[in-house]
C-alpha cells in the first residue's frame, strides 16, 4: 500500500514538473517596447528596403515617386512579403504593393546602391575641390588667406 502511494506521489510530482515547463515557454516577453512606426520586411540577400513617399497629407507626391523608380526602385508586392500581407493595397495604382500611410514599399539591388553612393561621393569631391580651388586661387602672398602660425615650447631657462 504505501509502495502504490509513493508511486502515485512519484507520477504527480513528474506531471507538475513536467506541465510547469511547457507553461514557462508560453510566457510573454515582460518589457515592453514601443511599436515600429513602419513595419519593415524581413532581410532579402542582395535587397535593401526603403519606404517612398507617395503623398503628404492627401497630395499626391508623382515626381518623388517617379524620380526612385527611375533611380532602380521597385514596389514590393505584398505576395513575395507575407509577413507584410495585411498592409497590401487594395486599389489604385499600387494595387497589391505594401503602403503605410502613404509611403509605398520599395527595394533595390544592393549593387545599384554602391553604384549610387560612388556616384554621389565624386560630385561631392568634384564641388569640394573646385570651392578650395576657387577660394585658394583669391588668396595673395602678401594677405594669405591662411596664415600658417608656428609655436615652440621650451622647458626651463633656456640656457
Amino acid at each position: 500500500m504505501e509502495n502504490v502511494e509513493t508511486k502515485k506521489a512519484e507520477k504527480a510530482q513528474i506531471r507538475l514538473d513536467r506541465e510547469l515547463d511547457s507553461r514557462a515557454t508560453t510566457y510573454r516577453p515582460t518589457s515592453w517596447k514601443a511599436p515600429e512606426t513602419l513595419p519593415m520586411p524581413d532581410d532579402r540577400p542582395g535587397w535593401k528596403h526603403r519606404y517612398i513617399r507617395l503623398s503628404t497629407m492627401g497630395v499626391a507626391d508623382p515626381s518623388n515617386i517617379s524620380s526612385k523608380l527611375r533611380e532602380g526602385y521597385e514596389p514590393c508586392k505584398a505576395e513575395d512579403y507575407p509577413e507584410l500581407m495585411m498592409h497590401a493595397t487594395t486599389e489604385g495604382r499600387f494595387k497589391g504593393n505594401i503602403e503605410v500611410g502613404g509611403l509605398l514599399l520599395c527595394r533595390i539591388p544592393d549593387e545599384f546602391l554602391k553604384q549610387r553612393m560612388e556616384y554621389y561621393s565624386k560630385q561631392n569631391k568634384a564641388q569640394m575641390d573646385s570651392v578650395d580651388n576657387n577660394f585658394l586661387r583669391e588668396s595673395d602672398p602678401r594677405m594669405p588667406l591662411f596664415s600658417e602660425k608656428k609655436t615652440k615650447v621650451s622647458f626651463g631657462s633656456g640656457s
